[in-house]
């Protein structure tokens, strides 16, 4: 597994790092936007890098940061989601922003991404929400907290979320309904969307 590159940069675009190592071999890689930002006007640059292998060839992805390659490792985790989507969300958003968007539950802001439809930008929030719910991004200041709910509220949470409120929301609203009198995940449900 090749996880970092450093070496002169022969060619550079957009969407591509042309590296030359010092052992003569030159790594073509697919960057993504803060990558091209931190390598643009130099010789010389490293990448983290995430090396993709399938029967048609062996790709590189490249990223300024260890944080990018991280969310770049979360967003491909999903199902449906490949190295190129990664690569594309993180060109139009940065790592921390797609955190943020994650965390709150923006769906509109995700999908805003090109070539990212609204039902992949939901199945990613379902399933990296917890995994980002800590993160704090730098460019907005923002940290979402993780709220402990039981297991039961925590369905109704989803439940609510995927009506398109945000979790602080949702849980507030469950514990409104649940100081209410609601005891099934229905009513509380029910409840919660009444108060909301």
């Amino acid at each position: 597994m090749i996880g970092y590159v450093k070496g002169n940069i022969l060619s550079l675009t957009p969407d591509t790092a042309l590296i030359l190592t010092e052992s003569g071999v030159g790594f073509e890689i697919l960057i993504s936007a803060a990558a091209y930002d931190a390598l643009a006007g130099k010789k010389e640059g490293g990448l983290y890098t995430y090396m993709q292998s399938r029967e048609d060839g062996v790709s590189l992805f490249g990223f300024a940061q260890t944080e990018e390659k991280e969310m770049f490792l979360k967003l491909i985790s999903v199902s449906g989601v490949g190295p190129k989507m990664g690569i594309a969300v993180l060109s139009g958003m940065k790592a921390g922003d797609v955190a943020a968007a994650i965390a709150t539950n923006d769906v509109k802001r995700l999908s805003a991404v090109k070539g990212l439809g609204k039902k992949t930008a939901e199945r990613i929030i379902l399933e990296l929400r917890e995994k980002v719910q800590t993160i704090a991004t730098a460019e907005t200041g923002a940290r979402v907290a993780s709220v402990p709910v039981s297991s039961g509220d925590e369905d109704a949470v989803v439940a609510l979320m995927t009506l398109g409120f945000t979790r602080q929301e949702s849980v507030k609203a469950i514990t409104r309904a649940k100081e209410n009198g609601a005891v099934s995940v229905e009513d509380v449900i029910m409840s919660a969307l009444k108060g909301m």
